[in-house]
Formats: C-alpha cells, sequence, structure tokens
C-alpha cells in the first residue's frame, strides 16, 4: 500500500498548530504513534507571573481509527494549574496519560493548559489501537 503525506505548520499567536493532511491508498493503513499529534505553545501567564502553556493531542489515524492508550513522554512533568487527571496525568517518570487510557476517537482533538517555569518536551511513547 501506498501513502503520501504532507505537513502544514500553521502559526497563530504564536501558538505552533500542526495541521497533518493524509491521502491513502488503499482501504486500510497501519496505525502508529504518528497518529496522533501533539503541539503546545506559550499562552497568558498566570496572574503572578508564571508562564502557561497550551497543549493539543490530536488523532490524526488516517484509517479514521480510535487509538487508546496513549501515553507521552514527559519528564518529571508537574504544573502550578491544576490540571484534571482524566485528561492528562503522570504515572511516573517520563511516563503521562491521555484521556484517562481511554480511546481517543478518529479527528478529536483533547486539550489542557500547565504553568510552569518552563514548558516540558511532550511526544508519544506507546499507544494502543
Amino acid at each position: 500500500m501506498a501513502m503520501a503525506m504532507a505537513w502544514l505548520v500553521i502559526w497563530v499567536d504564536g501558538l505552533q498548530s500542526m495541521l497533518c493532511l493524509y491521502w491513502a491508498l488503499g482501504k486500510y493503513a497501519k496505525r502508529n504513534c504518528s497518529d496522533i499529534v501533539i503541539s503546545q505553545g506559550q499562552t497568558q501567564p498566570l496572574p503572578n507571573g508564571i508562564p502557561t502553556y497550551t497543549v493539543e493531542i490530536m488523532n490524526v489515524c488516517v484509517a479514521a481509527c480510535n487509538i487508546s492508550r496513549i501515553h507521552v513522554s514527559c519528564g518529571w512533568f508537574s504544573s502550578a494549574r491544576l490540571i484534571n487527571p482524566h485528561v492528562f496525568k503522570r504515572l511516573h517518570f517520563n511516563d503521562c496519560l491521555v484521556n484517562d487510557g481511554k480511546p481517543l476517537e478518529y479527528g478529536y482533538t483533547i486539550s489542557f493548559q500547565y504553568a510552569n517555569t518552563y514548558s516540558y518536551p511532550l511526544s508519544v511513547s506507546s499507544i494502543a489501537c
């Protein structure tokens, strides 16, 4: 099966958003960690001056699949702003869980904001289909 992929990066008010456009040939496409796209950018700081970041986690699976058990490499992730643990939580060092491990439906985006003196590099480490 042949597949062509194009990435378009858009800058809006300093927030980087990735839009992944897929053209697929064939009925099925292999699912992998690149089917989940994470983008983040700095947003308005908290009143006490702590920088705030908005994170978007998107399911861009070409086969219109629901992806679950999304684990993210996240270091010692922490936030001065409360994050709903059903949306994003650190389980262990460098292991954060998205959406309580429940499926993120095709085309859906889950987002949250965190506050810290610096941003954390976030990348998908594993998924289940």
